[in-house]
């Protein structure tokens, strides 16, 4: 017996970041959209829990119990009194490393592919408190589509999306440590008064109209002046995205991803072109949102 989901990336349209919390957690407005690359989670029964990873750069992905889908059948498995004995493979599309929510994707897609595969009959609740646990992106990963994530991210209020959104994306040749991005993000504002964050309504409206100029306007990052800190050549990579026609240019997530919103599928293929041509990043992928949460392709 085996189940296989399959799980979307992501992108920040907007990350407003607020002051450090006595947890060493930051408040967010997490704008999140689900973009059209997929990871592919299969679970199959087995006499022990294993993890393997097949794709680009899956050298990179841990396969212990560290792996956030190996903590998510833990978990699933612990909530219901049972081992977690199963083969978890996961096919890599997602960048590694990337700030698009590769491993969020992993925990999501492993959680909802154990819950098929044992019929636990989960509660679509008890699946989100469970992604809660793991991280805070996994929630998002779960649901998909569009939504602004408050708290740490893990709160979600689903968004109304009135087209879809074309997108490049770069990736870097190297990773960053999302701890480490928040670290400097913490450095850079040390002595400042950072600001509750706040879902901006301009975003929140462009989203709902469809129009990507009016949300290349309003996309922001807060981690971006951190990522830029850390990894100085993101900014010659969003120089070269912008100098191709992208109507905005921004960081993904934490980085070192860079995420370029483009008019339609035409100018992606023309940004994504020029941006390999470019010598700033590794490689070049283009895709749309929103898409569909995590979702069981069989089993």
């Amino acid at each position: 017996m085996s189940v296989t989901v399959r799980v979307p990336a992501k992108v920040n349209v907007q990350l407003a970041v607020g002051a450090a919390r006595p947890d060493g957690y930051h408040d967010l407005a997490n704008v999140f959209l689900a973009v059209g690359l997929y990871d592919e989670v299969t679970v199959t029964e087995a006499d022990a829990l294993r993890v393997t990873c097949a794709g680009p750069d899956a050298h990179q992905v841990p396969l212990d119990r560290t792996n956030l889908a190996a903590r998510a059948a833990v978990a699933l498995a612990e909530r219901h009194g049972r081992s977690p004995d199963v083969h978890l493979h996961i096919a890599k599309d997602i960048p590694v490393a990337g700030g698009m929510a590769g491993g969020s994707a992993d925990g999501a897609g492993a959680l909802l592919a154990c819950d098929a595969l044992w019929g636990t009959g989960a509660s679509r609740d008890e699946l989100l408190d469970i992604c809660a646990e793991l991280g805070s992106d996994v929630p998002f990963s779960l649901v998909g589509g569009a939504a602004l994530g408050t708290g740490r991210g893990e709160k979600l209020t689903p968004l109304e999306v009135g087209g879809t959104f074309h997108w490049v994306f770069a990736m870097a040749d190297g990773g960053l440590s999302t701890p480490a991005v928040f670290r400097e993000f913490d450095r850079l504002g040390e002595g400042t008064d950072i600001p509750e964050p706040v879902a901006s309504p301009d975003l929140l409206d462009a989203l709902a109209k469809g129009d990507p100029e009016a949300l290349a306007a309003a996309v922001s990052n807060d981690l971006q002046p951190a990522a830029l800190s850390l990894f100085p050549a993101l900014a010659d990579t969003l120089a070269a995205g912008r100098a191709a026609g992208a109507l905005t240019a921004l960081v993904s997530g934490s980085g070192p991803t860079t995420a370029f919103l483009v008019r339609d599928a035409e100018s992606a293929a023309k940004v994504a072109a020029e941006l390999r041509a470019s010598g700033t990043c590794r490689t070049v992928r283009t895709a749309s949102g929103p898409a569909p949460g995590a979702t069981v392709l069989g089993g």
